[in-house]
């Protein structure tokens, strides 16, 4: 079964409807759940325990996971979400790691990893990032890079998630993490190809037993972006092919 999560502001509700409608035209979905709530503190109550989760707002998956319980998770996305400050899309995982609703947790691909402000705080412990790009931070007082999508071959980034993770993951991709041409997801877009994606995906598949996954920020912008379409029923199929 594939449970559909239209949460969030209208366009991501809208856009995770629209998607739905979009794979039963193409054969591609048989058994379905619809789960509205206005409040992610609800979600874990209403969800079933499901393989594949389609949602709008990337905070939904906070709410799988409470409901799951996954021991590690990968995220495939353009930001952390790592933010420190309030519960939101842009701090789920924070939030996530420090309640213990999962051990580990490494992010793939981003490229937005600094703090909004100087006021706001960037959650480090328990995860490793892995950039889209080359990206260096500050280590006992030397700048060191981050193992990146850039410089580093994919095997070795994967075989490096994998030894931090352990051989079972949650996955949650978020579909900004693709470049503004595909145009799914509302607000800033990655560095990512298709190609690229799957990629990644298929690295996973092949490396990491997953229990479950989660496709998220679909919004109503897919409507009109044919590459946008091609995107989220390829990825769709890989993850569960």
């Amino acid at each position: 079964m594939v449970t559909f999560i239209p949460f969030g502001e209208k366009p991501n509700r809208d856009g995770v409807l629209y998607v739905l409608q979009l794979l039963k035209r193409n054969k591609l979905l048989e058994d379905y759940m619809i789960v509205e709530s206005s409040r992610v503190e609800l979600l874990a109550e209403r969800i079933p325990l499901d393989s594949a989760y389609i949602v709008g707002e990337h905070l939904a998956t906070y709410g799988i996971i409470e409901k799951l319980r996954p021991a590690s998770l990968l995220s495939v996305d353009a930001h952390t979400d790592l933010m420190h400050d309030y519960l939101d899309h842009g701090s789920w995982l924070a939030y996530a790691l420090e309640e213990r609703k999962i051990n580990r947790a490494a992010v793939l691909a981003p490229v937005l990893m600094i703090p909004t402000t100087e006021r706001t705080q960037l959650w480090t412990r328990r995860v490793k990032i892995f950039p889209a790009l080359l990206r260096s931070r500050k280590v006992r007082g030397k700048w060191r890079a981050y193992p990146n999508l850039q410089t580093s071959p994919l095997d070795e980034i994967i075989a490096e998630a994998k030894k931090y993770l352990g051989d079972e993951i949650y996955l949650t991709v978020d579909l900004d993490v693709l470049r503004p041409e595909y145009r799914i997801a509302r607000f800033q877009h990655g560095e990512l190809t298709l190609d690229e994606l799957l990629e990644i995906l298929e690295g996973i598949k092949k490396n990491f037993r997953i229990i479950a996954f989660d496709i998220a920020e679909v919004s109503d912008k897919i409507r009109r972006s044919r590459l946008g379409k091609k995107a989220f029923v390829e990825v769709f199929q890989l993850l569960t092919g």
